[in-house]
């Protein structure tokens, strides 16, 4: 059996050191053992549950529609509505009534010839994202988890072909974001461990927390393309895990979002009032579905 020090355990669970330390300290580790100052980790430990972790009624009634293949209802939606709006936003030139046909058939239907491979396929990637969020958003959110998501999103790709584009893994050249300098790539690991590391430490995350991992993520920008979709289905997910009601930034909102990313920080509430309306018109959908949030 291998063991790991508990800067590394911390690190492969987006935890701080000292809640690391703490739980060795408080014998929550199996295996765990002290020489001298230093705990040795068995490598394969899984990281303690405070408890089961409590459903709520959409991720309950989103699996089970999942399970059952049932057209028609909140999964349905979900996947169509998430999709289609932020596939968009990051330029795919399918229409909704595209992206519902691939879902529901699993078959392209019509095309012109406008229509690009890599938009149908990051079109049943993100279809496959969000059923990998609905696995496992009970899970606390990891870098692997992020990374997964990535993997997922450019698969089979025109990306994942290129020789500097790694795919499920951070950016190996540097980019920027709306004319704005992000993270360089040396950096990109150290930083997104922080920002789960901080994230993971919060007792009970309320919508700000979410709203600012998102910013700083966006800013990071740690892949070298699929940024926002991933960060965007991360969003959805620490909602479901948190038993926060999730929302979609549709393309009526894409602008005053983009304003809201760049203004947080001085003006948070451009985008907080912009996600706080696209929560409402979530809640409409979970109100005529009869799901209590």
């Amino acid at each position: 059996m291998g063991y790991i020090s508990v800067i590394q355990f911390a690190e492969k669970y987006g935890i701080s050191e000292r809640t690391a330390r703490n739980y060795c300290a408080s014998g929550k580790i199996d295996g765990a053992f002290l020489t001298g100052k230093t705990w040795s980790i068995p490598a394969d430990a899984a990281l303690p549950q405070k408890g089961k972790k409590k459903i709520s009624p959409l991720l309950q009634r989103l699996r089970e529609e999942k399970e059952a293949k049932l057209k028609g209802g909140i999964y349905h939606r979900t996947q169509i509505d998430f999709t289609y709006n932020s596939n968009h936003m990051e330029g795919s030139r399918l229409t909704k009534e595209q992206t519902r046909y691939i879902f529901e058939t699993n078959t392209l239907g019509i095309t012109t010839e406008n229509t690009r491979i890599d938009d149908i396929m990051e079109t049943v990637n993100h279809f496959h994202c969000i059923d990998y969020i609905i696995a496992h958003a009970t899970d606390r959110l990891t870098e692997a988890h992020i990374r997964q998501l990535h993997f997922i999103l450019k698969t089979n790709t025109s990306d994942s072909q290129k020789s500097w584009f790694a795919v499920g893994e951070y950016k190996r050249l540097a980019n920027e974001v709306g004319g704005e300098e992000t993270v360089q790539p040396r950096e990109v690991r150290e930083h997104i461990r922080t920002l789960l590391a901080e994230y993971n430490s919060i007792e009970k995350v309320n919508f700000t927390d979410i709203l600012n991992f998102h910013v700083q993520f966006e800013r990071i920008h740690p892949f070298q393309d699929g940024n926002g979709r991933v960060g965007r289905l991360v969003m959805f997910w620490q909602c479901l895990h948190s038993g926060i009601v999730p929302f979609i930034i549709t393309d009526d909102l894409r602008l005053y979002y983009y304003r809201g990313l760049r203004n947080w920080g001085s003006i948070n509430g451009f985008l907080t009032d912009t996600c706080l309306t696209a929560q409402d018109n979530y809640k409409a959908l979970l109100d005529y579905f009869n799901i209590k949030y």
